[in-house]
């Protein structure tokens, strides 16, 4: 649980409400629920697919194995996409909330940073990861009594922002549920670890992953419950720092520091899972043939935070949260469809959680900000493209 909640909570419990409000208004909080439900599928999905290829770099050869070589290579682009802008919001989250005065400066060079880290071969062991998942819910926690402790000032009503001016509707709850479900994301630190990382059995798994995702959700229902009572929807969909605000609205202001700290422990945590999750798809990229072989590591490193930086310097931090939640979100699209085909001693989970994963995560990816799903779309045919070219122009045998 300490593993999985290291990764996981990040820019989407610090950034993703802000957005999620302009898209939804007071109703985003519902949305929350259905980012569970998906995370939770696409959980079990991935557990039962390291079962049952145990050795396989990840989601990208899984959807291989099972869908065949042009469904992982669109796969793997969507993960890439999804990866990139998920770095990219962590990194303007250490930025909005640690560094504000110089956000593009701090976030180009918390990724840098975290990259070489990575290159050089630090790996985020499961004590730090307790002691991060620690600090970073003990923070949350502060937050949030602070935010209830204090009568709130007096918020102008919902109206007049983005779409959430003519009410929620299905479209809003659907679009905050795929900014929230970057709240949701980093559970594959346990359900799919990497080579060299603790395995669970799936005994143990059973009890974990929705224990896991619960906490989440009850973290995030909390942190969104405190932010809509002091700063109200249509402030806080303004904010670059939702919590950092209400807590200056609490008259919490002498917690800032504190708060920082967290942010940039939540930031720095899940940022190393983000790149070593996108170094995980390169190197199986490289192993079937879609990207040349290299010796090193550190090539596919500098790829990965390549990637990233263009994100942070292409795309505001709201943008670049929703374009990593919607290439993550077909992502996962493709890796509950090849769950779906698993054998029946393969599973551990029922067929059906592969099938309503599969299916929230196509409606949670196609219910993006127009901005972000054509940015994610052209992202994944360009990625798709250029795998496809590289294979061709490979010499035969």
């Amino acid at each position: 649980m300490a593993l999985a909640l290291g990764a996981t909570l990040g820019a989407g419990v610090f950034t993703g409400f802000a957005p999620a409000a302009a898209v939804a208004g007071p109703w985003f909080l519902p949305g929350l629920f259905l980012a569970a439900v998906t995370a939770l599928c696409c959980a079990f999905s991935t557990a039962d697919q390291h079962r049952a290829y145990p050795d396989a770099p990840g989601g990208y050869a899984y959807i291989r194995n099972q869908l065949g070589p042009w469904p992982a290579r669109i796969g793997a682009s969507a993960h890439l996409v999804g990866r990139a802008g998920m770095a990219a919001a962590l990194a303007g989250m250490f930025g909005a909330y640690v560094v504000p005065e110089h956000r593009a400066a701090a976030a180009v060079g918390l990724i840098v940073v975290t990259a070489a880290l990575g290159a050089a071969g630090v790996r985020w062991s499961t004590g730090v990861s307790v002691a991060a998942a620690g600090v970073v819910l003990g923070v949350l926690a502060l937050v949030v009594l602070v935010c209830f402790s204090v009568a709130p000032p007096e918020n102008p009503a919902v109206g007049g922002i983005g779409p959430a001016a003519g009410g929620p509707g299905f479209d809003g709850v659907m679009g905050a549920a795929l900014l929230l479900f970057a709240a949701f994301v980093g559970f594959e630190r346990v359900t799919a670890p990497r080579g060299g990382d603790q395995v669970f059995s799936s005994r143990v798994l059973h009890v974990a992953v929705p224990v896991v995702i619960g906490v989440v959700l009850l973290v995030g229902v909390g942190v969104g419950a405190a932010l809509l009572r002091q700063l109200g929807s249509a402030r806080l969909a303004l904010s670059p720092a939702p919590l950092r605000d209400a807590l200056v609205v609490a008259d919490g202001a002498w917690l800032l520091p504190v708060l920082a700290v967290g942010a940039a422990v939540a930031a720095v945590s899940s940022l190393f899972f983000v790149l070593a999750s996108a170094r995980r798809t390169l190197v199986g990229l490289t192993e079937t043939g879609d990207l040349p072989a290299i010796r090193a590591g550190w090539p596919l490193e500098v790829v990965g935070a390549a990637l990233a930086v263009g994100a942070v310097v292409a795309l505001p931090p709201s943008t670049a949260l929703a374009v990593g939640a919607c290439g993550t979100a077909f992502y996962y699209g493709f890796t509950n469809a090849s769950a779906r085909v698993l054998l029946q001693e393969d599973r551990t989970w029922p067929m059906r959680t592969a099938c309503l994963g599969l299916g929230l995560s196509v409606l949670l990816a196609m219910s993006a900000p127009a901005t972000a799903l054509v940015i994610t779309g052209l992202g994944i045919a360009v990625g798709t493209g250029l795998l496809g070219l590289g294979r061709v122009r490979q010499p035969v045998g």
